[in-house]
């Protein structure tokens, strides 16, 4: 079955233009986008900032497809991966009429863009006594009752770690086919083995890929990430977005940390941070006020805890911030997340939380 994507899109952005900034070529003189001629004190920048970034980051596109290994019309460079989920549901939900599909617990974030649009948010949630699993049969049974445009499945999920199994969302995209788009949200792949469900996309156009330069690749503060779909989804994406969005910093970090020898040592860091990640959940599941450690996929930890409030107040004595999820009624109680550091970090918090343990132990 073929899907129109743009009879998928809301009415009034199929014929929509995009604004034309001013002529843009990286070799001439510009004195037509009233710029200031001279640099700011202390810019080190290679471009100047006094000069606005490319109107669309061609290079960091060409650059993303080929280490994703899709082609460029296919990617869109967003503001993280945030600004993709916020894009997709301006561009496909018409408030009121369309509703998003979430699997809680999950990333909060996809609740608040379809608050913002004005769309109806259907909740099937993971399924805790099966590692929080991906519950297909009732995400198939709520698409069948209301008018779902966009599924959101995060895999490694946050705050869970969980992996989703590959089977459950190729039933989910079959069940979808024709109606609307699987936005899969591959933020923390990077730390997955597998290296992620690309591929699935040749089965399954309508399958949008969120992928971003945040987590492992270390640029968090950078705020750079993709989505990768369909050439006429990123087209229409693409004219809903201003010109000049990536800053030119961004663009010159993001650019380096996609050189090969950049890449080796993210993937050495990568392997690092799995050890520690075994290495401090088996500290954690040792102590007394720790029921679970889940297994986890991702760079953190989501821990079941006794009593979580003196557990957080331990590791901030000592300087440390851990995630406090105990109030979230789609987690266990006394459920924490606690995201892997340095070898060094992991021993000062690991210290910090003894430190709970000598006092209630």
């Amino acid at each position: 079955m073929t899907t129109d994507f743009l009879a998928l899109a809301r009415p009034e952005l199929r014929t929509l233009e995009a604004y034309r900034p001013a002529g843009y070529e990286p070799d001439c003189i510009r004195l037509n986008a009233n710029e200031a001629p001279w640099r700011a004190p202390n810019d080190d920048s290679e471009r100047g900032l006094n000069i606005y970034p490319p109107p669309r980051p061609w290079a960091l596109t060409e650059r993303l497809a080929s280490h994703y290994g899709v082609t460029p019309d296919s990617l869109l460079v967003t503001r993280g991966s945030s600004e993709a989920i916020d894009l997709l549901v301006r561009g496909f939900c018409v408030p009121g009429q369309d509703d998003i599909l979430i699997c809680p617990p999950t990333f909060g974030m996809y609740q608040v863009y379809a608050a913002i649009q004005g769309a109806a948010v259907r909740r099937v949630p993971l399924q805790r006594d099966q590692g929080f699993a991906l519950d297909a049969s009732g995400v198939i049974a709520a698409l069948a009752a209301a008018a779902v445009k966009l599924v959101f499945l995060c895999s490694p999920n946050n705050p869970t770690g969980s992996l989703l199994e590959r089977q459950a969302i190729e039933r989910v995209c079959e069940a979808m086919t024709g109606r609307g788009l699987i936005v899969l949200d591959e933020a923390y792949v990077d730390f997955v083995d597998d290296g992620g469900l690309l591929e699935l996309r040749g089965h399954y156009p309508h399958l949008v890929i969120l992928r971003t330069l945040s987590k492992a690749h270390g640029l968090a503060g950078a705020r750079c990430g993709s989505l990768i779909a369909e050439p006429v989804v990123v087209e229409l994406l693409t004219r809903m977005l201003p010109p000049y969005g990536l800053p030119t910093p961004t663009l010159e970090a993001a650019l380096a940390s996609l050189e090969g020898d950049t890449v080796a040592l993210m993937r050495e860091r990568i392997e690092g941070l799995r050890q520690e990640r075994t290495r401090v959940a088996t500290a954690l599941s040792g102590h007394p006020q720790v029921i679970r450690v889940h297994p986890s996929e991702a760079n953190f930890l989501l821990i079941e805890t006794r009593t979580p409030g003196p557990l957080v107040a331990a590791a901030r004595a000592h300087g440390i911030l851990i995630r406090d999820f105990s109030a979230d009624p789609d987690l266990p109680a006394g459920s924490l997340r606690i995201s892997i550091g340095t070898p060094e970090q992991n021993d000062r918090l690991l210290a910090a939380l003894a430190t709970e343990r000598r006092a209630h132990g």
